[in-house]
């Protein structure tokens, strides 16, 4: 079976949890899920575990260009997408291109951008496009965007409305390291500098090869489509839950069970591969009903992933 660079996939996911990201196993290889997905990951968790040092070694060894946004409540959508600024020698107009235009593009905690700046960063990861004064501009290929979140009750703070939340494929967390790990990472400080000078693992070209891969030749079965639906209609009828799981989320439970697959080596889909991304990629599509709110959304899809009964392929 030939699935185009994956062993050299594997090695950059190995790589980055070895030496630059050690404990951070979960993290890396749904942000490596996402990619090859063609979906973006919204990382939320509390500063300073590794978030942005997670963006940037994965765009070290993957080869790919890097861009950073780091929101405030005074970031516009121009500082994102760009703008246009009139070259008096020419007397014309020159687009300057923003950050959003690499390859991998960190948004830096999304939540504290007021909600018009949310939407416009959004907008552009979901049409993979701008538009700057009625001309539209394509985005690199591949394109991946790490957006981190601060927990809700962090002062100054805009939350994701529900919509916009379900853009992301996945939503994870980066989690404290053990305490072995966070000593050594203490000792031996900062690696910044280093993962600067990472030389590239794989290139862009091989990772267009496995998204296309993953696309068009992993095989998924109608058990496993029936076992995908039987889970989104399952949150809907949930009595805590006050809205279920889109189609558009099914959907991207069966794309990313299909990346999981593929990074086992397999061309096909298991059972297995839904239940390691059915969490990540569903429980933030979740809306509870005001008096469950308190409920954990991973723990109460994890519990009704459980009571489906896991077909035989």
């Amino acid at each position: 079976m030939n699935l185009p660079k994956r062993d050299e996939i594997l090695h950059v996911i190995d790589t980055l949890v070895t030496k630059y990201l050690r404990g951070k196993i979960k993290a890396v290889e749904l942000s490596v899920i996402a990619l090859l997905s063609g979906g973006h990951i919204l990382l939320e968790d509390i500063p300073g575990l590794g978030k942005t040092t997670l963006a940037l070694a994965l765009s070290g060894a993957l080869g790919l260009s890097f861009g950073r946004i780091q929101c405030t409540s005074d970031l516009m959508p121009s500082d994102i997408t760009g703008l246009s600024i009139f070259n008096r020698e020419e007397s014309l107009f020159k687009f300057i291109k923003g950050p959003i235009f690499n390859n991998i593009v960190l948004m830096d905690e999304i939540n504290r951008a007021m909600p018009k700046t949310q939407s416009a960063m959004l907008e552009a990861m979901e049409e993979r496009r701008v538009t700057v004064e009625g001309t539209t501009y394509q985005l690199p290929s591949p394109f991946l965007v790490i957006a981190t979140q601060n927990p809700m009750e962090q002062v100054g703070t805009y939350r994701l409305p529900e919509s916009q939340m379900d853009r992301f494929l996945i939503r994870t967390g980066i989690g404290y390291p053990t305490g072995s790990v966070e000593k050594a990472i203490i000792k031996g400080g900062s690696i910044r500098d280093e993962i600067k000078n990472m030389q590239a693992l794989v290139s862009s070209e091989d990772i267009l090869a496995a998204q296309k891969f993953v696309k068009e030749e992993i095989y998924i079965s109608d058990k496993i489509v029936d076992y995908i639906f039987q889970l989104v209609t399952e949150t809907r009828k949930h009595s805590p839950i006050l809205s279920g799981i889109s189609t558009r989320g099914g959907i991207n439970i069966a794309d990313s069970a299909k990346a999981h697959a593929f990074l086992k080596g397999r061309n096909y889909v298991i059972p297995e591969d839904v239940k390691a991304v059915a969490v990540p990629v569903g429980a933030h599509r979740l809306v509870l009903k005001m008096e469950n709110e308190d409920l954990n959304k991973e723990e109460l899809l994890d519990s009704v992933l459980k009571n489906i009964a896991v077909p035989l392929v």
